[in-house]
C-alpha cells in the first residue's frame, strides 16, 4: 500500500487459529488523496534472519465503503465463520458540493455498519437505528461476536460524545443479523490509543476530550461474563515535552 494512515487490523481464519492476516483499509496520503482500497497482509515465509511479507489488493463488490480514514475495522467470529465489520470515519464532501475554496473539505461517513467478507471480497452495509451520527477517531474493541464503539468526534456537531455501543454479529448459514445496543458508562475521548494488556483487559491513553484539550488520564477497560466496565486508572507521571505539546496522538 501507498504511505498514508489507514484502519488495520489482524485476522485469523479462527478464532483457534495461531496464523494472522492483517487487513489495510482506506486512508489518506501525504497528498491529501482518500483511498477505498483494502489488502491483505500476511507472512509468506520466516527464518532467523529475514521475515517476508506478502501483501495482495482485494476487490469488493456489493456495497463497498467510500474512500475514508478516522474510521475502524475489525474481524469477529460467530459459529465457527468470522467476517470484518468497519464502522465510521470521514471523507471528502460529494464532487457537486466541491468548490474551489472547499476542494479538501470532508465530512462525516453515514453511520452504516458495513460488513466485509474477505474470503469472497463481498461487502453488505447495515443501518442500524441506535447509529445516528457520523463518528471518526473513534475507539473499537472486537471480542468474539461482539464490538465496542467508545467515544468519537462527530465533525457536524464538534462533540465527542460520551458514546458505548455494542455491536453483535450473528453468522448462521443465511444472512447475516446485526444488532446495536446502546451501553451507560462510555467517555468521551477521540484520536486515541488503544492496549491490551490481557485477554479481559484493555488500556486507553491519551487523546482529546475537546479540540484544543488533550485527554491526560488513562482507562483501562475490562470485561467480565459479557460485561463491560470502564475506569479510570492512576495516572502517569508525563513528562514536560508530553504535558506541553500541542499534538497527543490524534
Amino acid at each position: 500500500p501507498p504511505l498514508r494512515y489507514p484502519a488495520t487490523c489482524s485476522f485469523k481464519g479462527s478464532s483457534e487459529s495461531e496464523k494472522h492476516q492483517y487487513i489495510i483499509h482506506g486512508g489518506k496520503t501525504p497528498n491529501n488523496e482518500l483511498s477505498d482500497k483494502i489488502y491483505v497482509m500476511s507472512v509468506l515465509c520466516k527464518n532467523s534472519k529475514k521475515v517476508t511479507f506478502r501483501c495482495t489488493e482485494k476487490d469488493l463488490v456489493g456495497d463497498v465503503p467510500e474512500a475514508r480514514y478516522g474510521h475502524s475495522i475489525d474481524v469477529v467470529y460467530s459459529r465457527g465463520r468470522s467476517i470484518g465489520v468497519l464502522f465510521g470515519g470521514r471523507s471528502y464532501i460529494p464532487s457537486t458540493q466541491r468548490t474551489t475554496e472547499k476542494w479538501n473539505s470532508v465530512a462525516d461517513c453515514l453511520p452504516h455498519v458495513f460488513l466485509v467478507d474477505f474470503e469472497f471480497g463481498c461487502s453488505t452495509s447495515y443501518i442500524l437505528p441506535e447509529l445516528q451520527d457520523g463518528l471518526s477517531f473513534h475507539v473499537s474493541i472486537a471480542r468474539n461476536d461482539t464490538i465496542y464503539i467508545l467515544g468519537g468526534h462527530s465533525l457536524a456537531n464538534n462533540i465527542r460524545p460520551a458514546n458505548l455501543y455494542r455491536i453483535r454479529v450473528d453468522l448462521p448459514l443465511g444472512s447475516p443479523a446485526v444488532n446495536c445496543t446502546v451501553l451507560p458508562g462510555g467517555i468521551s475521548v477521540s484520536s486515541a490509543i488503544l492496549t491490551q494488556t490481557n485477554k479481559d483487559e484493555f488500556v486507553i491513553v491519551g487523546g482529546y476530550q475537546l479540540e484544543n484539550q488533550k485527554r491526560m488520564v488513562c482507562n483501562i477497560v475490562s470485561f467480565e461474563d459479557n460485561k463491560i466496565e470502564i475506569r479510570e486508572m492512576e495516572t502517569p507521571d508525563w513528562t514536560p515535552d508530553i504535558k506541553h505539546s500541542k499534538t497527543w496522538f490524534g
